[in-house]
C-alpha cells in the first residue's frame, strides 16, 4: 500500500556500483522560481489567487443553494463544478504557498501520491461535469419541450455520481501505474506539484508499458468527455442554424457562451500539458501551462459564469442583500 511510510524509492543503480543504492523517501518540487527576491511576490500572488478562487466558487455554491430560481439542472451542475474547482486548487496551491514560506521544496512519497491522486480526481471531475453541462444545453436547445422530463433530478444526480466514480477510477489507475516504479533517475520534479507524466519520465526502468497504460487511461478520461462535448455542440449548432431570426439564434447560443469559454480554457491547457510532455519535453512551458489550468482556470470560472449570466448576478445580489 502506498500509505506505508516505510516504503522507499531507490535511485538508478550505476554501472560501477550496482549494489550501492541510495534509498530516498521524498521528491523535490522545483517550483516556479529559485530567485529569493521573487518569493514574496509569488507568495502574495498565489495566496490572493487561491483566496479569490475559494471565495468566488463558494459564492456560486451559496447563491445556487439559497435561491429557488436557480434550482435547475444547469446550476446544479455549476455548483458541483465550483466544488470540484475548490478541491482542484486546494490540492496544489496551499502546498506551494507553504513551500515558499518555509523555503522547503520537499514532498514525501506518500504526500506526492496523495496529491497526484486528488489532483487527477478533481481534474477529471471538472471534465466530466463540463460534459454533463454540455448535454444539459443540448437537451435545453434541441428538445426544449421535453427538457423537464429528460433532465429530471434523478438523472442529474446519477450524472454527478457517474462523474465522481469515473474520476475516482482514473485517479486510482494513475496511482497503480506510478506504484509500479521503484527506481528513479532523479528526485527533482520540474513543477510545483507531483505531475504523473514527469514521474514516469524520471523512472529508470523501461516505462513503455506504464506509458501505454497511462496515456490509454488519459485518452479514455479525456477523449470521451471531449467527444460528448463536441457531439452536443454539433447538435446545438445544427439546431440553432435552423432558427429563422438572428435574435433567436443569438439568444439560443448566448446560453452556451460561458460553458464554451470554460471548456476551451480548461481542455486547451490540460491536453497541451498532458500530451505535450510525451512529444516535446519543455519543463518551463509545461509549468506555465500547468499554472493556467490548475490555478487560473478555477479562479476565472466563477467570473465567467457570473459576469455573463443575469440569473447568477441577480441571485448573488439577493444573497448579499440578505447577508448584509
Amino acid at each position: 500500500s502506498f500509505s506505508n511510510p516505510l516504503f522507499f524509492f531507490k535511485r538508478c543503480p550505476s554501472h560501477i556500483e550496482q549494489q550501492n543504492l541510495t534509498s530516498v523517501s521524498e521528491f523535490f518540487l522545483t517550483g516556479l522560481s529559485d530567485d529569493p527576491e521573487q518569493q514574496p511576490l509569488l507568495f502574495g500572488l498565489f495566496l490572493s489567487m487561491y483566496l479569490v478562487t475559494v471565495l468566488g466558487n463558494l459564492l456560486i455554491i451559496l447563491a445556487v443553494s439559497c435561491d429557488p430560481h436557480l434550482h435547475t439542472p444547469m446550476y446544479f451542475f455549476l455548483s458541483n463544478l465550483s466544488l470540484a474547482d475548490i478541491g482542484f486548487t486546494s490540492t496544489t496551491i496551499p502546498k506551494m504557498i507553504v513551500g515558499i514560506q518555509t523555503q522547503s521544496r520537499a514532498i514525501s512519497y506518500v504526500g506526492c501520491l496523495t496529491q497526484m491522486s486528488f489532483l487527477i480526481l478533481f481534474g477529471c471531475m471538472d471534465g466530466m461535469l463540463l460534459t454533463a453541462m454540455a448535454y444539459d444545453r443540448f437537451v435545453a436547445i434541441c428538445h426544449p419541450l421535453h427538457y423537464s422530463v429528460i433532465m429530471n433530478p434523478r438523472l442529474c444526480g446519477l450524472l454527478v455520481l457517474l462523474s465522481f466514480f469515473v474520476s475516482l477510477l482514473d485517479s486510482q489507475l494513475h496511482n497503480l501505474t506510478v506504484l509500479q516504479l521503484t527506481c528513479f533517475k532523479d528526485m527533482e520534479i520540474s513543477n510545483f506539484f507531483c505531475d504523473p507524466s514527469q514521474l514516469l519520465n524520471l523512472a529508470c526502468s523501461d516505462t513503455f508499458t506504464n506509458n501505454i497504460v497511462m496515456y490509454f487511461v488519459g485518452a479514455i478520461s479525456g477523449f470521451l468527455p471531449i467527444s460528448g462535448i463536441f457531439f452536443s455542440y454539433y447538435k446545438i449548432v445544427s439546431s440553432i442554424l435552423r432558427v429563422p431570426s438572428a435574435g433567436g439564434k443569438y439568444k439560443a447560443f448566448s446560453t452556451c457562451g460561458s460553458h464554451l469559454s470554460v471548456v476551451c480554457l480548461f481542455y486547451g491547457t490540460a491536453i497541451g500539458v498532458y500530451l505535450g510532455s510525451a512529444l516535446l519535453s519543455s519543463p518551463r512551458k509545461d509549468m506555465r501551462a500547468s499554472v493556467v489550468y490548475a490555478v487560473v482556470t478555477p479562479m476565472l470560472n466563477p467570473f465567467i459564469y457570473s459576469l455573463r449570466n443575469r440569473d447568477i448576478k441577480s441571485a448573488l445580489r439577493r444573497f448579499l442583500r440578505r447577508t448584509g
